[in-house]
């Protein structure tokens, strides 16, 4: 038996947190934030219109975040992040489109 087959399975990215320590899960029921639901509604109409044709391509969109991005954003963050990047995939809008649409409304945000 060589020495790296004792050794821990290599990590392929953030995501995968098969058998490291971690802290407890908490499985209390909570009410989503309205920006949440808003990212879910989003996720579910693009399955609707056929953007999104399997989970797994939501799934994908998030184990390709970067480590840091991945560690960075919230649940529904990585949602939206992935559902964007699949729009622009499939052509339903243009990733400078995306990010001037989010700079306006950043805008109109700002007190």
């Amino acid at each position: 038996m060589d020495s790296s087959s004792s050794s821990a399975p290599e990590r392929i990215g953030p995501h995968d947190l098969g058998g490291l320590p971690a802290a407890a899960i908490d499985r209390r029921e909570h009410d989503a934030a309205y920006w949440e639901r808003q990212v879910d509604a989003m996720v579910m109409l693009l399955f609707g219109k056929g953007v999104i044709t399997d989970f797994a391509q939501v799934r994908r969109g998030i184990e390709a975040l970067a480590p840091e991005v991945y560690e960075r954003l919230s649940y529904y963050e990585r949602w939206a992040s992935a559902a964007a990047d699949r729009a622009i995939e499939q052509g339903l809008v243009t990733r400078q489109e995306l990010e001037e649409r989010i700079a306006a409304l950043g805008k109109r945000r700002a007190p």
